[in-house]
């Protein structure tokens, strides 16, 4: 499987504040890949980081064979990068039709396939979006993401602020998008037992350290992983 993020020693953060520290992972094309950990733990800056809306303090990240950092955020999301930020990002004001199509440009937005996703969003198509339930503008912040045709889809917190029913309907999707797209998905998730049932691999933060990686299966079985997920109860990793 080809590695379609690489990040290598990263250390993040703002101000010149490092929050995240000596990172590495990597996420494939095809699979659907978990950042865990506690609050605070640099989850959320890690995608920043990414996406180049923080400028990194060391390390290297490669996006699709080359190196993305010090490039414009607009230039990384053309390159193919879709970001769900855990705010959502959409456009409140404007109906859920013209959330999916706004900035699509030179080609027809595939609005059926992301009815065949998200069914939900059918009935939605003419409502303003800041009249969606959670679920429903969750649904529309990852479809506004799929239009866009990405190699690599990064979900901020997806269940924030979501009763567990609707994460457990959310959540496969980024799955099947994974599978049927051969989408690199990296998901960052506070409901690690959720999380866990739908990824393949997982990497636990604490305090910005790597402190657990693995397949998910390796992880699901670990007590003392999941519950370092909440608490940050473990040490770093060794070399």
């Amino acid at each position: 499987m080809s590695a379609v993020l690489e990040i290598r020693g990263l250390r993040a953060g703002d101000d010149g504040v490092a929050v995240v520290r000596d990172l590495s992972l990597e996420v494939g094309a095809g699979e659907v890949v978990a950042l865990l950990g506690p609050s605070g733990a640099g989850k959320t800056t890690t995608l920043l980081t990414v996406s180049q809306l923080l400028e990194p303090l060391g390390g290297e990240i490669t996006f699709d064979g080359s190196s993305i950092v010090g490039k414009r955020p607009s230039t990384v999301a053309r390159r193919g990068l879709a970001h769900v930020p855990e705010e959502r990002g959409i456009f409140v004001s404007l109906t859920t039709r013209e959330n999916l199509t706004v900035g699509v440009r030179g080609r027809r937005t595939d609005l059926d396939g992301i009815v065949d996703l998200f069914p939900a969003l059918a009935r939605l198509m003419d409502r303003q979006a800041g009249l969606l339930s959670g679920g429903e503008q969750q649904m529309l912040a990852i479809g506004r993401a799929l239009v866009q045709d990405p190699t690599l889809l990064m979900v901020d917190e997806l269940s924030l602020g979501l009763a567990p029913v609707i994460v457990d309907r959310l959540l496969p999707v980024l799955h099947q998008v994974a599978r049927e797209r051969e989408i690199a998905v990296l998901i960052v998730e506070q409901q690690v037992q959720a999380a866990l049932r739908h990824a393949d691999r997982a990497y636990v933060l604490n305090h910005g350290d790597l402190v657990a990686s693995g397949t998910a299966a390796e992880l699901v079985a670990d007590d003392r992983l999941l519950a370092s997920s909440y608490l940050g109860d473990i040490e770093a990793e060794g070399p």
